[in-house]
């Protein structure tokens, strides 16, 4: 896995072993970040179920302001801190070992332009995190959602009844992303 554009290009990034996380390829970072390559200069980044981190590296990468990278594994953590350190990015990444709902807590007062939502699959965090979002008003005026999910019907299903508007949608094989305004 490494960065696929910006300061820190072609920087290859740790990762963690094992199947307990799911890094988000290439060939479907390179869409993603095109879609979303408008909101990031100077944007401020949540990167909720960070695993490596390299989403929200991504982004600092591509000249945003900051980034904060969350998981609850102890193990993702710690890739992530070697990643942040490799790139030299201390300056503009925070680093939390929380659950996804106590860092909603914690960042509950700040406006992100850039939200990355890739749970494990087979989970409702995604919905849960959608409500919270929505309802602490933590997405900027401009803001975007970005969802990863391997059951785009379950998915959708359970964001049916919050106040959402998805405005894209893209399918990479068994993986889809939602963006959500």
């Amino acid at each position: 896995m490494r960065i696929i554009s910006g300061n820190n290009r072609g920087a290859k990034l740790y990762t963690l072993d094992g199947l307990a996380t799911r890094p988000t390829l290439d060939r479907v970072k390179e869409p993603l970040f095109s879609i979303i390559a408008f909101n990031i200069p100077d944007g401020i980044i949540l990167d909720l179920f960070s695993g490596s981190g390299a989403l929200g590296l991504e982004c600092v990468s591509r000249g945003a302001k900051k980034s904060y990278l969350c998981d609850l594994s102890k193990e993702a953590i710690d890739v992530i801190n070697k990643n942040v350190q490799k790139l030299k990015v201390e300056d503009k990444v925070q680093v939390d070992n929380l659950s996804y709902d106590k860092a909603l807590d914690k960042y509950k007062n700040i406006k992100f332009d850039i939200i990355f939502l890739d749970p494990p699959y087979k989970t409702d965090y995604s919905s849960k995190a959608c409500k919270y979002i929505i309802d602490h008003n933590m997405l900027s005026s401009d803001g975007i959602m970005v969802i990863e999910t391997d059951e785009v019907d379950r998915t959708l299903e359970e964001l049916g009844e919050l106040q959402i508007r998805i405005y894209n949608q893209k399918k990479y094989g068994r993986v889809s992303l939602l963006f959500i305004k």
